[in-house]
């Protein structure tokens, strides 16, 4: 019996190491420097508190077409929060 990893343990181990957030995370840190932890912060609070806006309007019905276009203006802006905002750690 040997103790030695097999190549399936060695690659999730070099895996974790080199993991790192360089997608969106790098290009808003490149866009926007000294604000991209504010930002991040602020999509993740939005991404969470605008779901609360949809109670109203679904409780009362989408029956109009304004109603509807609202509804699905605070879906896409929730849904830009939360990929703003997914990177943000406390």
């Amino acid at each position: 019996m040997t103790n030695s990893p097999t190549a399936h343990d060695q690659r999730s181990a070099g895996s974790d190491e080199s993991t790192d957030d360089t997608g969106e995370t790098g290009a808003l840190e490149r866009i926007v420097p000294s604000m991209a932890t504010p930002i991040r912060k602020t999509g993740f609070w939005a991404a969470i508190v605008m779901p609360f806006l949809y109670v109203p309007l679904l409780a009362t019905g989408l029956s109009t077409s304004r109603e509807t276009m609202v509804f699905l203006g605070l879906l896409a802006v929730n849904l830009v929060a939360l990929y703003v905002g997914h990177a943000h750690r406390r």
